[in-house]
């Protein structure tokens, strides 16, 4: 598992990191002159969080100190968290319990073959980290080398990052590929220490600028349903509509389906998130 030091370094970088994306206009407060470093000073977010300057450097320096949830909830408001947000910044205070470290999820033979029952549609079976745990061959087709090691399952973000095909697959490669990294990043901190997460965490920086680049601005997000434009081999540019289940008694396993959202009686796709 994370040790304290690790968690409270952690929580430095989110803070520092949220901080630095806001404005004095956009909190209200004057504009006093040219800054040297972007966003907000510590003691303009503590005079909007209503804490003490001092302890807040206190925290953001990651310093061993106890903070109530209370006090969270005013930063989270004074930096304009979102509720995903806000959660990830109480998880790494103390206030939310981390997914203890576990092998690979387990997949019963039964879930296994539900993604073979809807082809046409591309579907696939993922765990918490992405892993490619099942699919069927329009998933195949769909998302070329997506599955090609024999001694390690395919993995979604590896595709996304390392595969040069995905950045023509996914149109809208750049948007797609930061949302994914973001929820990635959610469920990675319920993770802490899992070496599942922890090498692929390594293995993505070491192979792909993006995330070297993305990686510390620590944005998260909440996994959610949508719709993608795919390039498709046969059928060129499609705009799919995409839903998500997961799994009962497997909440971090999720079935998720493609839809031709061109085709009649798709529904819209329900938006339970990928």
């Amino acid at each position: 598992m994370l040790t304290q030091p690790d968690r409270r370094r952690q929580l430095s970088e989110f803070l520092r990191s949220r901080r630095e994306r806001l404005t004095p206009e956009e909190v209200g407060l004057p504009q006093t002159g040219r800054r040297r470093t972007p966003g907000l000073r510590r003691e303009e977010l503590a005079l909007l969080a209503g804490i003490s300057a001092t302890w807040y450097t206190y925290l953001e320096q990651g310093r061993e100190i106890r903070v109530s949830e209370q006090v969270l909830n005013s930063l989270a408001a004074a930096l304009r968290l979102d509720r995903h947000e806000r959660d990830h910044l109480l998880q790494l205070a103390g206030h939310a319990p981390a997914a203890e470290a576990e092998e690979r999820e387990p997949l019963t033979a039964e879930a296994g073959t539900v993604p073979l029952l809807l082809q046409p549609n591309p579907a696939y079976i993922i765990g918490g980290n992405y892993d490619v745990l099942s699919h069927n061959q329009a998933a195949d087709a769909l998302f070329p080398r997506l599955i090609t090691e024999a001694d390690r399952p395919a993995n979604f973000l590896r595709w996304v990052f390392l595969e040069p095909v995905a950045r023509d697959v996914l149109i809208d490669w750049e948007p797609e590929a930061r949302g994914l990294l973001g929820r990635f990043r959610t469920l990675a901190a319920r993770h802490s220490g899992d070496p599942r997460y922890t090498r692929l965490i390594e293995e993505l920086n070491e192979g792909s600028p993006e995330v070297r680049d993305w990686w510390p601005q620590y944005e998260v997000q909440a996994r959610h349903g949508g719709r993608k434009r795919l390039r498709h081999p046969q059928r060129g540019t499609v705009d799919y509509a995409y839903t998500a289940f997961h799994l009962a008694e497997q909440p971090e396993l999720t079935l998720v389906v493609y839809v031709d959202s061109s085709q009649p009686g798709d529904g819209g796709a329900a938006r339970t998130g990928e």
